[in-house]
């Protein structure tokens, strides 16, 4: 006897056929989804820009730029241009300066009993002669100790700074980009930084592929009429 197929059977078949590859395709995708995160680091380097964007959000407010830009333009940068006095070649000048007030305040033991003798007077009639005719340079006599102490103690402080005070213009030099990236990018941060947590990053992609690969996997594997049309097989009619 001769056979014939089911009306509408083959059409029926393919389009489940084509179904299938659709589901497939889902299923890839789905996984891809749920993978790829896990495979280019997400969860970590999304952590790290969550950090990153906590750890400057203080400095990148605009009342603390411009408070830094303050700083660098009215502080530093002028600071930069002193730094040159601190040099070592000043220092030897200073220090030769300092040996001339300790020689000066040597002289000036010996100057009250040398007028004295020659104006033959007492070296307290002298004192005060010169206290009152001479105020400023008897006060500056009187006050080369303390003078000496002082400047002597300036200079050891420069001397210990000098390799310091040289560094000052290569790091205004260094610090001015920093300063500048700064200001330009107080609106860009500000947008940046109102982005979702970075840590939820990693769920935008792995949801949405977790939904994916689990109605692609019923659709593929799950679904019992799906398995039974896709078995059946066309049977012999009687004509």
């Amino acid at each position: 006897m001769p056979t014939r197929a089911v009306p509408g059977r083959l059409p029926a078949t393919k389009e489940v056929t084509m179904n299938r590859k659709l589901l497939w395709t889902v299923l890839v995708i789905g996984l891809a989804l749920v993978i790829a995160p896990f495979a280019l680091g997400l969860p970590g380097k999304s952590a790290a820009g969550e950090r990153m964007l906590n750890g400057f959000q203080p400095i990148m407010q605009p009342n603390q730029v411009q408070i830094t830009a303050d700083y660098y333009n009215h502080v530093f940068v002028p600071l930069g241009k002193v730094t040159p006095m601190m040099s070592a070649q000043n220092l030897a000048r200073f220090r030769a300066h300092l040996k001339g007030i300790a020689g000066m305040q040597t002289d000036a033991a010996t100057l009250v009993p040398l007028l004295a003798q020659n104006l033959h007077m007492t070296p307290a009639e002298v004192q005060k002669l010169m206290a009152t005719e001479l105020p400023s340079m008897a006060a500056m006599l009187q006050n080369l100790p303390a003078m000496q102490r002082d400047f002597g103690g300036l200079l050891g402080t420069m001397q210990q700074n000098v390799g310091i005070f040289s560094r000052v213009p290569a790091g205004l030099t260094h610090y001015e980009p920093l300063v500048r990236t700064m200001q330009a990018n107080v609106d860009n941060y500000k947008q940046v930084n109102s982005l979702p947590d970075f840590r939820l990053f990693t769920f935008f992609f792995v949801v949405p592929g977790a939904l994916l690969v689990l109605l692609a996997g019923y659709g593929l594997f799950g679904n019992p009429l799906t398995r039974l049309t896709l078995h059946h097989h066309t049977r012999p009619t009687a004509a």
